[in-house]
Parts: C-alpha cells; sequence; structure tokens
C-alpha cells in the first residue's frame, strides 16, 4: 500500500472515530436527561429505563467499533494495515473501503464468524 492511500484510509478512519465520539456523547447526554426525568408513573419509569438501556447499549456497540478503529489506526502507523491478521495475504480494496477497521480479509472472517456461530 503506498503512501497515499495510506493516507486516505487513515483520515476515513479518523472521520468515522470523529462521528462514533459525537454519537457517543450524545447518547450519554440523552441517558443523563432520562435519568433526571422524573417519571409520574410506572408505565413512564419503565418506559425511560428501556429508553436508557438502549440507548447504553448502542454506546456498548460503538465503543466496541471505536477500539477495532483504533487498533486500525495502530496497525497502519506500524505498516501492516490491509494485511489480514490470521493469514497474512492483503485485505481487498473493495472490504477496505467498506469496512476500513477491517484486520481479516473477507475469507478469514467467514472462518472466524463460522467457528462462533
Amino acid at each position: 500500500m503506498n503512501k497515499k492511500e495510506r493516507e486516505y484510509y487513515r483520515k476515513k478512519l479518523l472521520e468515522k472515530k470523529q462521528m462514533i465520539l459525537i454519537r457517543l456523547n450524545g447518547f450519554y447526554t440523552e441517558s443523563k436527561d432520562i435519568e433526571t426525568d422524573v417519571a409520574q408513573d410506572p408505565v413512564d419509569k419503565a418506559d425511560s429505563s428501556y429508553t436508557k438501556e438502549f440507548l447504553l447499549s448502542l454506546s456498548d456497540a460503538e465503543r466496541e467499533l471505536l477500539l477495532h478503529i483504533d487498533h486500525a489506526l495502530l496497525r497502519l502507523h506500524r505498516d501492516e494495515y490491509g494485511t489480514c491478521q490470521s493469514c497474512q495475504k492483503e485485505i481487498g480494496k473493495k472490504r477496505l473501503e467498506a469496512v476500513p477497521w477491517s484486520s481479516l480479509c473477507i475469507e478469514c472472517q467467514e472462518k472466524a464468524e463460522e467457528e462462533a456461530g
């Protein structure tokens, strides 16, 4: 991978990271707003609890994605980006374009999903 491509993916990863951080901040603010609302009855309390759980579960998924992005940025820094962490083959450009934080080629990703599933 040449320098121009590495810079392109670095920028793409950083933009995605920034979007996630903005969303996480929004989730945090919303969950705090729900926490401070005084619910009038059990139905309102249940609805508030469900909404807060939903927002927090979304933020967990976002946090996991942030970890993947940070690992991809580290691989970029180490000149390991675009190489499958399992088989050491090059990860396809289409895959990196769709999922720039990919650490596995499509074949290894499918194997990993089969084993996990």
